[in-house]
């Protein structure tokens, strides 16, 4: 069985592509810029694949290239659902990984998939309007939306605060310039993530949504005790104006009903790793 991932050379895709493998799955990595319509039209049905799982996006909440996220969020679906559409075999599976974002500050946490988008950013609102793009293509194509909720692990880029936290506790460093280190948000393992997509891949109901969660959250304040603890080293926190967000969501993890409810009625037991297990191999990478 073959699957056609987009994003495959991405902090997720890396571990999706080794996760898909190791379970006997053979992965065409799609090279084709998702922008180039009649490029990736080609390579798909080169690949002719059995699942296409869509991770390829513009992923930094704070990118200030606007414009790249929506091209690349949106339209980059659009021409990716357009191509796979005109497939002689259409794929038994397609899963699009959405985000946990586009549900804003919530006062309904944990959140399960019934909770309305209130996007606060530009990638929840591409994220927003990529889903609304993807009901169009519900009834003719067998998708499955994603929602993950935050995720970190080996291989992140320091872009993002886990991986930032970790080298600078690795370096021992004095100090660290952060936001507001009391917002609150699930900080689950990639491992996690992608074991669950290729869980979905194989049960999930073609139209559904699922959040990607475990419902347990922290403050960032409590990553850093837990840092701390696990190096013995203690670190100044410096609070920047300049990092902390004016449209902050302060507090956002999920409700895992659906997911997990799924996975027992297949006998599927998805992984359960400890944010310590997961801040301690990211030490020790």
């Amino acid at each position: 069985m073959k699957i056609a991932v987009t994003g495959s050379y991405g902090f997720t895709g890396r571990h999706f592509v080794k996760e898909a493998c190791a379970q006997g799955y053979s992965v065409d990595c799609i090279k084709t810029d998702l922008l180039d319509a009649v490029e990736l039209q080609n390579e798909l049905s080169a690949s002719a694949p059995d699942f296409v799982v869509h991770l390829a996006a513009v992923s930094f909440v704070a990118s200030e290239d606007v414009k790249s996220i929506y091209y690349t969020n949106v339209i980059g679906t659009l021409n990716l659902l357009q191509a796979i559409g005109q497939l002689k075999k259409i794929p038994t599976k397609i899963l699009i990984a959405s985000s946990a974002n586009i549900y804003g500050n919530s006062d309904a946490s944990p959140v399960s998939e019934l909770q309305p988008s209130i996007v606060l950013n530009h990638y929840a609102a591409s994220k927003a309007a990529m889903e609304q793009l993807i009901s169009v293509y519900k009834q003719t194509l067998p998708i499955v939306v994603t929602r993950p909720f935050n995720y970190t692990g080996h291989g992140q880029s320091d872009v993002f605060l886990v991986p930032k936290l970790v080298d600078h506790f690795k370096r021992r460093a004095l100090s660290i310039d952060l936001g507001n280190i009391n917002v609150e948000r699930e900080f689950n393992s990639i491992s996690f993530v992608v074991s669950s997509y290729m869980f979905l891949l194989r049960f999930a109901k073609s139209g559904e949504t699922y959040n990607i969660c475990t419902g347990k959250s922290y403050k960032i304040k409590k990553l850093i005790e837990i840092l701390q603890s696990l190096t013995q080293h203690q670190i100044l926190v410096k609070t920047l104006p300049s990092l902390v967000r004016s449209n902050e969501l302060m507090t956002l993890y999920g409700d895992p009903s659906k997911l997990i409810d799924l996975s027992e009625q297949n006998g599927f037991n998805l992984p359960i790793i400890t944010l310590e297990e997961t801040l301690s191999s990211m030490l020790g990478s």
